[in-house]
């Protein structure tokens, strides 16, 4: 069925004639993340072959490398988690526009550069400056979700998601990125508890569960 001009008046000017189509968008940060979480595992590989002609065993090698090993394994899930996030806000958007498509281009730049913060983090020593480059990429990550979210909300009419789950998922975003300033404001303050201020993140499902209840109390 083709669209009525009344639709396409409907449309934001940058709707009817998109950089990408919202089906390639999806494929390209799809491909995407699939590229940067392959790309976490080369530094392990070098290591493997380094430590295989020094003639060590494997023992020594979880031995070692439980540094790299480390911060490959909480990258990983890291990037997991925001592509699970981005899928779900992505999941009903009909429609993309020229500031959507570089607001995802922001987004795919935070995760493609994780495998390189992941490098530092597992292969130099720790300081301040490590962490605001790895942790301010999180917080970047998250603020460009968060931006998306504002955007979709001023623009119905690319996408069919719910109101009141994009408002759910704004408040997600804020906790989110407030947790993650947080986490790197304590990892440069209190340097012994370091990159375990991440663990921080986990107070973002109690905390939405609060802001939930306060809307819907008179």
């Amino acid at each position: 069925m083709s669209q009525s001009p009344l639709d396409d008046a409907a449309s934001p000017p940058d709707a009817r004639h998109p950089l990408l189509s919202a089906e390639r968008l999806k494929a390209f940060v799809d491909a995407v993340v699939a590229i940067a979480m392959t790309l976490l595992i080369l530094p392990l590989l070098e290591n493997v072959s380094e430590l295989a002609r020094e003639g060590k065993s494997t023992l020594q090698y979880l031995q070692e490398e439980q540094g790299p090993l480390w911060s490959f394994a909480l990258s990983f899930v890291i990037i997991a988690l925001l592509w699970i996030n981005h899928h779900r806000v992505f999941d009903r958007v009909e429609r993309v526009s020229t500031p959507l498509v570089w607001l995802q281009v922001g987004w795919m730049f935070t995760i493609v550069w994780l495998p390189v913060s992941t490098a530092m983090l597992g292969a130099m020593s720790t300081d301040d400056a490590q962490k605001f480059v790895y942790i301010g990429s999180l917080l970047l990550s998250s603020l460009l979700m968060l931006a998306t979210r504002l955007y979709l909300r001023r623009h119905p009419g690319l996408h069919g998601i719910d109101p009141a789950a994009l408002r759910r998922g704004i408040t997600a975003e804020v906790v989110t990125a407030v947790l993650f300033a947080i986490a790197l404001i304590v990892s440069v303050t209190l340097p012994r508890i370091g990159y375990a201020a991440l663990f921080l993140l986990v107070l973002s499902g109690p905390i939405q569960a609060v802001a939930g209840r306060s809307r819907r109390t008179p």
